[in-house]
């Protein structure tokens, strides 16, 4: 098996770009491409998997334990014959001053040479002191090949490439022109979501026949073919119970939402759950379904649709208010309060949570954030796990909730680490219906799936039953 860890020594270096256009050049050659992202996102992994054709799916030290890490890495390998792993931040960037949940910790734990993006603007010489310092820190890992990214010219190009070679002994793979037709819009200190771009294939065929003309693929894959194979052995069926009842949940996949690991509805598919896809902006009614689940995305970018279909945002109220299952995170969750503001702008959501929001020019809530369960949920135990456990998760949102209604006994978590809904409480509580600005991963002992999957189940049960 091959794979490459595609990093970068800091954020914003064009990484993203060019794993994408390298996944769309190495799925033409025809091989069987599996992409990986690490750390908690969406919005990469999402372009990630269009370039590929094939879900992209993300490793992560807070989130995962590191038999987890390998199990998942071992399971999403079988059958493929190369793997993409894009980095986050700088290679050696993470929560931790010791760096054990770094992306050199990830190359070093998956035994992954590493191909480093350095973004060159005004850079010449002072390459290599950067390079031969990354190289000294951390023997762990193996900086196998460096690409070089907005190059300004075939002279720059010359400089750097003759400084890397004199001082280095890392192989230059290739040099990226700087070219304004390259850049992916920023939202938020992100990419804008390939599910909001029409123009999403295009922009990809244009970033692999740039990775193509520019980067020397054959010594790239030769590169990769140095990766260590997977060691966990790969996992057969689904070792959970089934539901009692065949369920049908929803869930909203649009321009406004579309933040979903793909393998925690690869969770729901295991457990036999028909998934069905709502749009929220073109659909008037919810289809015959058990379960609900309004993922994140920027409900902002659409809140005019948003409000224009009355019928869809009546329907959703109604469904909440005959006790329906439905669970929410961040964009969701905006999405369920009265209203949303942006500037002079307000719009009427679907107002089952007694609350307005509002959007900030910064952050509200940034990071990795630890939980504290309270108990007071409606999703049933699994058998074995804690009464109060802590949930490792993460969020991302510039809003806030204003004027919210409610007390401590409304809340699900506690807030142990991170913003929040308040800063203290978070997983709002009405009816059957669990909202919060957290995202939550299917992993590490979290396994929000298979409960709200359970809750579904137990109110299909009793309706039945009646």
């Amino acid at each position: 098996m091959s794979a490459i860890y595609l990093s970068a020594a800091h954020k914003s270096s064009g990484k993203t770009t060019l794993a994408i256009g390298l996944a769309r050049v190495l799925v033409k050659r025809g091989i069987a491409l599996q992409p990986f992202k690490k750390g908690p996102d969406y919005i990469d992994p999402l372009w990630l998997s269009a370039a590929a054709g094939r879900d992209c799916y993300n490793l992560d030290f807070y989130t995962q334990s590191r038999e987890e890490i390998s199990q998942k890495y071992a399971t999403y390998m079988d059958g493929m014959e190369m793997a993409l792993i894009e980095g986050n931040k700088g290679l050696f960037d993470g929560v931790d001053i010791e760096g054990s949940n770094s992306n050199a910790a990830m190359a070093a734990f998956l035994d992954t040479p590493v191909v480093l993006v350095i973004n060159c603007r005004g850079m010449t010489r002072g390459i290599a002191p950067l390079l031969l310092g990354y190289q000294a820190f951390d023997h762990n890992i193996h900086i196998a090949g460096l690409i070089l990214n907005q190059v300004g010219g075939a002279r720059h190009q010359s400089k750097l490439v003759q400084v890397v070679e004199h001082y280095t002994d890392i192989p230059v793979l290739g040099a990226i022109q700087a070219d304004s037709r390259l850049q992916i819009d920023e939202r938020h200190l992100g990419l804008i979501p390939s599910n909001e771009s029409d123009l999403s294939e295009q922009i990809i065929q244009l970033l692999a026949a740039t990775v193509e003309q520019q980067i020397d693929i054959e010594k790239l894959i030769e590169i990769a073919a140095n990766a260590s194979s997977p060691s966990a052995k790969t996992t057969g069926s689904s070792p959970y119970s089934l539901p009692k009842n065949p369920l049908r949940i929803a869930i909203a996949r649009d321009r406004a939402f579309g933040f979903y690991y793909p393998d925690d509805l690869d969770m729901f598919r295991a457990l036999g759950v028909e998934i069905v896809e709502i749009d929220t902006l073109n659909d008037k009614k919810l289809p015959e379904i058990d379960g609900l689940f309004l993922g994140g995305g920027f409900p902002e970018m659409a809140m005019e649709a948003l409000e224009a279909n009355r019928s869809m945002r009546h329907a959703i109220a109604d469904y909440v208010e005959q006790d329906g299952p439905v669970y929410a995170e961040c964009g969701g969750l905006i999405y369920l309060t009265r209203s949303l503001t942006w500037g002079a702008k307000k719009c009427r959501m679907v107002g089952v949570i007694p609350a307005d929001t509002r959007m900030h020019e910064k952050p509200q809530g940034r990071g990795y954030v630890r939980l504290r369960d309270t108990g007071r949920g409606p999703w049933p135990r699994l058998p074995n796990e804690a009464s109060n456990p802590v949930v490792h998760a993460h969020e991302f949102h510039y809003s806030s909730l204003e004027s919210l209604e409610g007390d401590e006994e409304d809340f699900v978590y506690r807030v142990e680490r991170g913003t929040g809904i308040d800063g203290e409480f978070d997983g709002y509580l009405y009816k059957n219906l669990l909202a919060s600005y957290t995202h939550m991963r299917n992993v590490g002992g979290n396994n929000w799936v298979q409960r709200f999957v359970a809750h579904v189940d137990g109110l299909k049960g009793d309706r039945c039953l009646k």
